[in-house]
């Protein structure tokens, strides 16, 4: 039985640290795609410097790179990284048409030579690049995934345990909604700590400090990197849904979808809580939220709508 595989497009910093969490799990081959006009042969030394790891470390999947699209046939997930990164004090908006036109080529490609494939989208700014590579790639929407929820849902459970001195482990709260500094909604009133509830932990000017830190978790790292952005939390971020869908695993992870319906909202992109598995996304689900939340999620999916007719093909 053929090995499965997953080709990330983009070996930059984030790319390179997704390939290395995914090959260390030793379930499926990896192939990093790149552009010699943008990446020379990085993507070349970082196949080889990380493949050479699996002595010691113990794994015998494959990692290759390439400039093309052949070897990346009949991958099993492709995730997209390609784009440039957001820089310290610009928004995800800003880099709307630069990173749609790569994103629409990258994923073009590799829809041709993986047809059945499920996309999973990190390019900024998300919500709408998952636009972008629907179009683009011609699949389903249960095979087409925004990892942001992903991410914004590990700071604000981060956030959260070290507030209170727990395991982030042990916390279980969802961002949803959008994934910008200004569209994310941290679902304070489902937020659980061992079952407990974090509004009877914490007052609410320490919970809301809580939100309001989670929802510009992106740029507090990237002023403290000065250059770049982050690449360790988004990597495993991204890799635990990867491997939900290999592996069938249907977890339930909070990821951008194509909206029909969840929360009154239609024909956009935006975060609720999804079953991953394979094929992609199996279910969705609504998250019961207070008037306020709701009003908010909404308001999110209407900023990515009016985002989306920014985009010039």
């Amino acid at each position: 039985m053929p090995r499965k595989k997953v080709t990330i497009i983009g070996a930059g910093m984030t790319g390179g640290a997704m390939a290395q969490r995914l090959i260390e799990k030793n379930i499926c081959d990896v192939v990093l795609q790149d552009d010699p006009q943008y990446a020379g042969t990085m993507h070349f030394g970082k196949a080889m410097d990380e493949g050479q790891a699996a002595a010691w470390e113990g794994f015998s999947t494959r990692i290759s790179a390439t400039d093309g699209w052949d070897e990346t046939a009949n991958s099993d997930v492709i995730i997209c990284t390609a784009g440039a990164p957001r820089k310290p004090g610009m928004s995800r908006e800003e880099l709307l048409n630069g990173n749609a036109a790569i994103v629409r080529a990258k994923v073009s490609e590799a829809a041709k030579h993986s047809p059945k494939a499920v996309l999973i989208i990190f390019a900024n700014p998300m919500d709408a690049m998952c636009h972008v590579a629907m179009k683009a790639s011609g699949f389903p929407r249960e095979r087409v995934l925004g990892q942001g929820g992903m991410l914004d849902s590990a700071r604000y459970r981060y956030f959260v345990a070290d507030a209170l001195g727990v395991s982030p482990a042990d916390v279980h709260g969802y961002v949803i909604g959008g994934h910008t500094d200004t569209t994310m909604v941290p679902v304070v009133s489902q937020t659980r700590i061992g079952g407990v509830p974090l509004t009877d932990l914490l007052p609410p000017d320490k919970v809301q400090a809580l939100v309001a830190r989670a929802m510009r978790g992106g740029a507090e790292i990237g002023e403290l990197y000065k250059t770049g952005s982050a690449y360790y939390a988004p990597s495993t971020a991204t890799i635990a849904m990867a491997e939900s869908v290999l592996l069938d695993h249907r977890r339930l992870m909070p990821c951008s979808v194509y909206h029909q319906g969840e929360y009154g909202i239609r024909d956009v992109f935006s975060g609720t809580v999804c079953q991953l598995g394979e094929g992609g996304i199996q279910r969705t689900f609504e998250l019961p939220l207070t008037a306020e939340e709701k009003e908010k999620v909404v308001a999110a999916a209407n900023a990515t709508k009016d985002l989306v007719k920014l985009i010039t093909d």
